[in-house]
């Protein structure tokens, strides 16, 4: 599994390659499962272009998207986009066009209520265990970890030199995942070298604009279809190096 995250909380600043509208949204997305994607993840936005978790913002791109894409789509319910937990949880309680999954930052405050209601709404929960927080510790003692869609690994650290290191402490950290299936992800300088050991350890990982705007040798990615054709070539041939 290959998962295209289209835009983050990127702006337009990022240049005209991030999709921020949902006609845009829905573009990307459709090039990159051409590309081999197996699921998107995306950022609503407001016509100003921050993200939001308004069933007005939702509902939009994810009719636009799912008018192109057959594969699982799902969102962010990240603090950035909404800091009060009960305003969050209002906001999810009344999405009335509903994502596939969505993902918890588990180390966030009201993240078991948050994961608790998506999951009584069935909608699959991606727990988002961070590098640098207690989202490990915290998840380790959930009674939601076993219902979760899958567990999200998130490293953090941007440097090229460390970051499989940070992504090998984490795993650490996470252990058994509660048994989920577990997606590794690095940001920034650390994408490729993490997307590269996801590959060696056989886990699901993802690229995308949200993570990088930088190919492996440094050249400026076009689209998210050009990060995820050359994600499969490194995932490839991670996968096949002893």
């Amino acid at each position: 599994m290959v998962q295209v995250c289209l835009n983050g909380n990127r702006s337009a600043a990022d240049g005209m390659a991030v999709p921020m509208s949902p006609q845009e949204m829905a573009r990307s997305a459709a090039d990159a499962v051409a590309a081999g994607a197996t699921s998107v993840r995306v950022h609503p936005k407001t016509p100003c272009g921050h993200d939001s978790l308004s069933p007005r913002m939702l509902a939009p791109a994810l009719e636009a998207i799912r008018a192109r894409v057959t594969v699982p789509v799902g969102v962010a319910t990240g603090a950035w986009a909404e800091p009060d937990p009960a305003a969050r949880l209002a906001r999810v309680s009344g999405w009335s066009e509903r994502p596939d999954f969505a993902s918890v930052d588990w180390h966030e405050r009201g993240a078991e209520e948050i994961a608790a209601r998506l999951l009584d709404l069935g909608v699959g929960v991606e727990a988002g265990i961070r590098s640098g927080t207690d989202g490990a510790a915290r998840f380790a003692v959930s009674p939601l970890g076993p219902r979760v869609l899958r567990v999200l690994a998130e490293v953090t650290d941007p440097d090229l030199a460390t970051a499989e290191a940070s992504a090998e402490a984490l795993l650490a950290a996470l252990g058994t995942a509660a048994g989920r299936p577990v997606l590794l992800h690095g940001a920034q300088g650390g994408t490729w070298p993490v997307l590269r050991l996801a590959g060696r350890l056989g886990l699901a990982t993802r690229v995308g604009l949200e993570d990088t705007l930088l190919l492996p040798d440094g050249r400026r990615a076009t689209s998210n279809a050009e990060l995820v054709t050359e994600g499969l070539v490194q995932y490839g041939a991670s996968s096949r190096t002893p």
